[in-house]
């Protein structure tokens, strides 16, 4: 699948896959542009990147497990979701879970983006819904016997 990238800084970086077989595309923090993420807060991190993705697929930003894991940064929305009509800059709303601020250098991985197709539901309004075994249980209801 090609994806149309319009560099809106000079110096952004095109995303890139890790492997042959990863199912996501890295985003990079612009290069020259180091951020300092302070403890227990949100930054917004510039990829200088705008994308047109298909009709009917959309993108989602999820956390690098290295930064996550290592520094407390992922993403402050846990999963960003970007539609393919959007056409504005890629970025990346990186939270610091830490106690200690946390600096993402210019030119560094800050997350990655997987393309997945969606489907659209038509909700309409019913009177009942069918029975299952599980019904309404929810919450780890599926792990208890």
């Amino acid at each position: 699948m090609k994806i149309k990238v319009l560099k809106l800084n000079e110096n952004a970086i095109l995303p890139t896959y890790g492997s042959a077989s990863a199912a996501g595309a890295d985003l990079y923090n612009l290069p020259g542009e180091d951020v300092t993420v302070p403890p227990h807060e949100t930054v917004m991190i510039h990829t200088g990147l705008a994308m047109e993705l298909p009709e009917g697929y959309a993108g989602f930003l999820f956390a690098r497990s290295g930064i996550a894991s290592k520094r407390g940064l992922a993403p402050a929305n846990k999963v960003g979701v970007i539609d393919s009509d959007y056409r504005g800059e890629f970025m990346v709303a990186l939270h610091n879970h830490s106690d200690i601020p946390a600096t993402v250098a210019g030119g560094e991985r800050i997350a990655q983006l997987c393309i997945l197709p969606v489907v659209q539901g038509e909700f309409i309004l019913a009177e009942a819904l069918d029975e299952t075994q599980r019904g309404a249980g929810g919450f780890g209801s599926t792990g208890k016997k």
